[in-house]
């Protein structure tokens, strides 16, 4: 059935999970059970990466063999679940996962398998790609041993990101695995072999059957990867992206002026989310960088003289950012966030000028807030020019905004801005309720603060908002 072509040490010092692996090695000696570590754990001992979590697979009842394992490891119990017939055992920092080998077979409507007990072929030959479908013996007197049937190791060497079986077969059980293949592809800069990349156009549809949340996570994980170019430009050319994320989808093909810019919107926002992903591992910064021009092919319009135009397309982007978080189900915290910074991404570059006052990057500083670095950093990636006197212009440029920043940060400390006198403050020197009016004093003082009337500090406040209180109560009451 396999050939053995290599033999890894499953126990190295500096393994964490070694020495639990040896005791589950001789567990399963003493019950004459055969027992393999598989999957991804063999993949990275083969590739020199650290492991956390470990798949243990029995040729037999997994369940069982995870709750005597439990106990030869001094743990009170194992996590089970039934119907999948799987027990996962937490370790101190690794987590092992164990399983019996089955076969699996899907309908056409669901991911969930029907699950029934099989062969180590049977099981290996389920799983997704054939750098994951390898499994090391945990017997003594196979210890290490290599059962590799599609030449997973072969792959490895070659970074090849390869189905086990006939990929139609692969994708139309787990659909989610064309997506696992791209991320894979941009995780790992590995290539997708060209079978297995040609079928995934005429299966993306198949993944309307898997839910919302296991498409964003597998998105998200591709854009968490070390060059999330690859893994955006696998999913437009295979049609995925259309499905996923049309608003990505829909900037290819949209020309923009080519100055500082890449002249297509899609392949010039690929280029910034590299950028981005070469100075920050933040992955809401790498999404910003990613809809930061969302709203170009819906602002696109032609001006004599001037070429293509997308005129408030930062505000249009910035609306479009909810219903975004919506339907790919993305946390609402971080909502906020990537909103202010698709709003204000073109912001800096109108400071550039030598003329600008302390109140317009007092203002920028206001709205940036604590974002006001991220910003910069959204800002530099913008440059996508190929032209090295342009990137060099516009790098200066920014580093002159980003000086005076500075300057008047240090000065003002605007950008975690506190209104130095608060509403309860108001109320009681001005003799008011809690309404509106209180709003429109402090707001006043705040005005104040980033035209450069006032400092911002408490005292200058107070006397500002006692000079302007009664022509403002009164302006008020007038209405």
């Amino acid at each position: 059935m396999t050939r053995k072509i290599h033999t890894i040490n499953i126990s190295q010092p500096e393994n964490p999970a070694g020495d639990a692996l040896r005791r589950i090695g001789a567990l399963a000696d003493e019950q004459r059970i055969e027992a393999y570590v598989v999957g991804g754990y063999v993949r990275d001992q083969l590739s020199g990466k650290d492991v956390s979590d470990v798949d243990v697979l029995i040729i037999g009842d997994g369940i069982a063999f995870a709750k005597n394992a439990a106990l030869a490891l001094g743990r009170k119990k194992t996590v089970t679940y039934e119907r999948f017939g799987t027990a996962m055992l937490f370790l101190d920092s690794i987590k092992i996962e164990f399983v019996g080998a089955r076969k699996e077979s899907y309908s056409e409507n669901s991911r969930k398998p029907a699950v029934t007990v099989g062969t180590l072929h049977d099981d290996l030959s389920r799983r997704d790609f054939t750098i994951n479908a390898m499994a090391a013996s945990l017997n003594k007197e196979r210890w290490g041993e290599v059962e590799d049937p599609f030449d997973g190791q072969r792959d490895l060497a070659a970074k090849i990101i390869r189905t086990p079986l006939d990929p139609l077969k692969t994708f139309d059980d787990d659909p989610l695995r064309m997506m696992r293949a791209i991320r894979f592809a941009s995780k790992l800069g590995f290539a997708i072999e060209g079978k297995t990349l040609s079928a995934i156009p005429g299966m993306k549809e198949r993944l309307g059957i898997v839910s919302q949340e296991r498409v964003t996570e597998e998105f998200m994980k591709i854009l968490a990867s070390p060059k999330p170019s690859v893994g955006l430009r696998l999913m437009f050319d295979a049609g995925v992206m259309h499905l996923v994320f049309p608003e990505v989808a829909e900037m290819s093909g949209v020309d923009q002026r080519n100055d500082h810019h890449h002249k297509d919107v899609f392949l010039h926002t690929c280029q910034v989310v590299d950028n981005i992903s070469a100075v920050s591992d933040n992955l809401y910064l790498r999404f910003a960088a990613l809809v930061h021009d969302i709203a170009k092919p819906r602002t696109k319009q032609f001006r004599e003289g001037v070429g293509w135009t997308f005129y408030g397309h930062e505000e249009l982007g910035a609306r479009m950012v909810k219903k975004i978080f919506k339907k790919l189900k993305l946390p609402f915290d971080k909502v906020p966030y990537v909103e202010k910074l698709v709003r204000l991404h073109l912001r800096p570059m109108a400071l550039v000028d030598e003329q600008v006052t302390d109140s317009a990057v007092r203002r920028l500083l206001f709205e940036a807030g604590q974002e006001s670095d991220d910003l910069m950093l959204l800002c530099r990636a913008d440059i996508t020019s190929k032209n090295p006197k342009l990137v060099k212009e516009y790098t200066a440029n920014y580093d002159r905004v980003y000086s005076k920043m500075q300057e008047v940060e240090e000065k003002d400390r605007i950008r975690a801005f506190q209104p130095p006198v608060r509403g309860d403050e108001i109320m009681q020197a001005c003799g008011l309720q809690p309404g509106k009016l209180v709003g429109i004093l402090k707001s006043r003082i705040e005005e104040a603060i980033l035209d450069g009337t006032i400092p911002n500090e408490h005292d200058p406040a107070l006397a500002f908002l006692l000079s302007i209180k009664d022509e403002i109560i009164s302006a008020h009451e007038t209405h």
